[in-house]
């Protein structure tokens, strides 16, 4: 099993996807996706007997419902993924277009540069996507497209707020106070835009 299992992920691995790769733009960030349809169809011409199964859940009234639900932390989807005798998991939150969990009514939270923001309620149109979303991200567990999915479990790079150069220049010494000789000499034979540039590089924006 062990030598069929890389023999598969070998195969979809070597697969350049970079033509397929969609890009959507979220807040700042700009994240990358592959469309279902074409990662499915592309699976099914290398492994024709390939299956998938989204995971159901039976509910209090004891209606089966495709997705795990928590009033606290929102609605979870799973698929799974067979290839032979090889299955792999995945499951993906409900998630809105800024990446944030959706739950059963709306809700607000506040930004530390951008003040409120809001997520809606979650709908079946958002566990529709969710579902196929997670189905492309479980097909990756077996090689196709898995390189797109690098670096999504870093933590964000918090946003830099728009600062005049004398804020940033505070906002530095704020941080690095035993440097402000250094900077008082900086501003004697350079400018405050410049100064202030260079301090960008050493300033901890999540402060």
């Amino acid at each position: 099993m062990a030598d069929k299992e890389k023999s598969v992920f070998e195969l979809l691995n070597s697969i350049d996807v970079s033509d397929k790769v969609e890009k959507k733009k979220s807040g700042k960030n700009e994240l990358s996706y592959l469309s279902w349809t074409w990662a499915w169809s592309e699976f099914k011409k290398k492994f024709p007997k390939a299956t998938y199964e989204i995971k159901k859940f039976v509910s209090k009234d004891g209606n089966e419902l495709p997705y795990m639900h928590d009033s606290t932390t929102g609605f979870m989807v799973f698929t799974s993924v067979t290839v032979d005798d090889v299955t792999h998991e995945m499951w993906l939150p409900v998630m809105d277009g800024a990446n944030k969990a959706m739950k059963d009514k709306p809700y607000k939270y506040m930004t530390k540069y951008n003040g409120e923001k809001s997520v809606e309620q979650a709908s079946m149109f958002d566990v529709n996507k969710a579902i196929m979303r997670c189905l492309v991200k479980n097909i990756a567990m077996f090689g196709l497209g898995l390189y797109i999915y690098a670096g999504e479990d870093l933590p964000e790079e918090p946003p830099q707020p728009q600062l005049s150069d004398a804020e940033l220049i505070a906002k530095y010494l704020k941080q690095h106070p035993e440097n402000k000789p250094n900077v008082d000499e900086f501003l004697k034979t350079k400018s405050e835009h410049e100064v202030a540039e260079m301090m960008k590089a050493y300033i901890d924006w999540s402060k």
